[in-house]
């Protein structure tokens, strides 16, 4: 279906937080997803997606996860100097601010009469694990979480309150993650921490292990697999199917 595009801000405890809205054109309501962005922000592949997502059916809202750190409207350059910028945002944004700016967008989705309440969320790199952290609120029934990393490190700040993977046992929805074997943010060792973790709560979770770098999705750049990326795009969507409709 055709799809609109456009642009809110939202108040968090934070500041201002950009958000780009992509949804059905036609009348009616629909669910949401919460669509989190690589390091780099709301580029052009992530635009791309999120238009992608929302043709088949949904609201999109993608916000700007850098938002305090960054001037509104900031996209930085898939390059060395974008590269280190994100990572030290990254690493400077405790998880909780990514926690507050969540429940910002959800009760916003809240108030539109175009979203009919369902609410999902999907994320690449950074924002596979801020998709996966999302399932925390208890309103998002499901998460897409794509190369996911920091989660079996615990690297990034976590504010006042225990990293993701200490908090599994609070996650009621259902979380699907796909790794790359190939990517070096997430090896072997670290996949296998998080499986065994998943498999000691009551996680309603999938798994699926592809031959791809990090990024395969990103169609730009070296490690785009047109093919790879089609299928995790049919697996995002048949959860979505099934878990929010």
């Amino acid at each position: 279906m055709t799809i609109t595009q456009e642009v809110v801000v939202l108040d968090t405890p934070t500041g201002k937080m950009r958000c780009e809205v992509y949804r059905p054109e036609r009348e009616g309501a629909f669910a949401t997803v919460i669509f989190y962005s690589e390091i780099f922000q709301i580029t052009s592949p992530i635009a791309r997606t999120a238009a992608f997502v929302a043709g088949h059916g949904y609201v999109v809202v993608v916000p700007e996860v850098f938002h305090e750190l960054n001037e509104i409207g900031t996209v930085l350059a898939y390059d060395d100097e974008g590269k280190d910028k994100g990572n030290t945002d990254k690493f400077t944004k405790p998880l909780t601010d990514h926690d507050s700016d969540t429940a910002a967008i959800v009760a916003w989705v809240d108030q539109q009469s175009f979203c009919n309440g369902s609410l999902g969320s999907y994320g690449v790199c950074l924002g596979g694990h801020l998709a996966f952290r999302a399932t925390l609120n208890s309103r998002v029934q499901a998460a897409s979480c794509l190369y996911a990393t920091d989660i079996h490190s615990s690297t990034m700040p976590a504010g006042d309150a225990p990293q993701t993977i200490e908090r599994l046992h609070e996650i009621e929805g259902e979380v699907m993650c796909v790794w790359g074997r190939q990517d070096p943010h997430v090896p072997l060792e670290g996949r296998k921490a998080l499986y065994h973790a998943f498999n000691e709560t009551s996680l309603n979770f999938t798994w699926h292990e592809l031959n791809g770098q990090h990024a395969f999705i990103r169609d730009e750049g070296h490690r785009y697999d047109p093919e790879l990326a089609l299928l995790c795009q049919r697996l995002t969507l048949d959860l979505f199917a099934r878990a929010l409709r």
